[in-house]
């Protein structure tokens, strides 16, 4: 996959998102912006968060979308007593009495951590160190997992009980948070038609791991004007209580801010946006379009916020 220029490659990068979107959508009713944070998410080379009540379709989605991009897909069910090893792999004995690595099921392209707060905090380090250094360590050996390497985590957010909440140091390690909320009337009615019929789906292959990788060398590559990246940082910035750039809403409502890692994905998540939709720079509307996604797992609102039924989304928006 080899293009005169980079022009020609976010061309390519856009025609190939209109494919993919138009495949999902043979299984995947409305669920637009969801499906377009996933692949953004992807293309950025960045692990994504989907909260939702249950059956809303995540793991169709996910399943889906790995179907799409003939991509090895492992979901990994998380419980109260799944170990790291049981992700990870472990060393066993072989017949010869000589100790052999057996890779566990994050040996994969895509991982679906399906309700990661189900698990203890032992097991969820397993899956974010993997996640951060895109390789695990068992027994003091290395081993390096598949590329490209994604992993779409899902969390209702309804049973909280025998739940263990992600820390906020290990929420940071996902790009995005991504909402799912009820289909409309309409939605729902296309889906039960769609789902109580004996019809068979055949999804073609849009693209393979290479050249998703190619992408996201070239996401990367995309220039931003500066006054676009000092946007992102200054949105990242303001969320910080008590500090210079902080607005007096977020001093009054907000107990901790997102990190220096929030300006990077508003960034890289911005210059993919824009390519999607067929530009070759990202202007700010491509930061407040993916803005949500990146902050609202990031800030952390106070008592104060919760008496008054103030959303961080709420908060967030005032800040664009």
């Amino acid at each position: 996959m080899h293009y005169k220029s980079d022009v020609e490659a976010v061309d390519a990068l856009s025609r190939s998102y209109r494919e993919l979107k138009s495949e999902i959508g043979k299984v995947i009713v409305g669920q637009n912006e969801v499906v377009q944070a996933v692949i953004i998410s992807l293309f950025s080379n960045g692990h994504s968060l989907l909260v939702g009540v249950p059956g809303l379709a995540k793991t169709l989605l996910v399943s889906t979308i790995a179907d799409v991009l003939d991509l090895e897909f492992k979901r990994i069910q998380f419980t109260p007593d799944l170990m790291p090893s049981d992700i990870t792999g472990a060393e066993i004995l072989d017949e010869n009495r000589h100790f052999k690595f057996n890779r566990g099921p994050l040996f994969a392209n895509i991982i679906l951590a399906d309700e990661i707060n189900r698990t203890p905090p032992k097991t969820q380090a397993a899956l974010l160190e993997a996640m951060q250094e895109r390789s695990v360590t068992v027994a003091g050996q290395r081993h390096v997992l598949d590329k490209p390497f994604f992993v779409l985590a899902t969390q209702n957010p309804i049973e909280q009980e025998g739940t263990y909440p992600l820390p906020e140091a290990q929420l940071d390690r996902f790009m995005f948070n991504i909402p799912l909320d009820y289909p409309s009337y309409s939605e729902e009615v296309d889906v039960v038609k769609g789902t109580t019929t004996d019809r068979d789906i055949v999804l073609k292959n849009v693209l393979n791991s290479s050249e998703i990788m190619e992408f996201q060398k070239l996401v990367r590559k995309i220039p931003i004007a500066d006054n676009v990246l000092e946007y992102a940082v200054k949105l990242a910035s303001k969320t910080r209580p008590n500090t210079e750039m902080a607005t007096a809403e977020v001093n009054n409502y907000i107990s901790w801010g997102a990190g220096p890692r929030a300006s990077q994905y508003l960034v890289l998540g911005a210059k993919c946006h824009a390519a999607i939709n067929g530009k070759y720079s990202p202007d700010i509307e491509d930061v407040q379009a993916i803005a949500n996604y990146v902050l609202r797992h990031r800030v952390v609102k106070n008592y104060k916020a919760e008496a008054e039924g103030l959303s961080v989304e709420d908060i967030i928006k005032n800040l664009y």
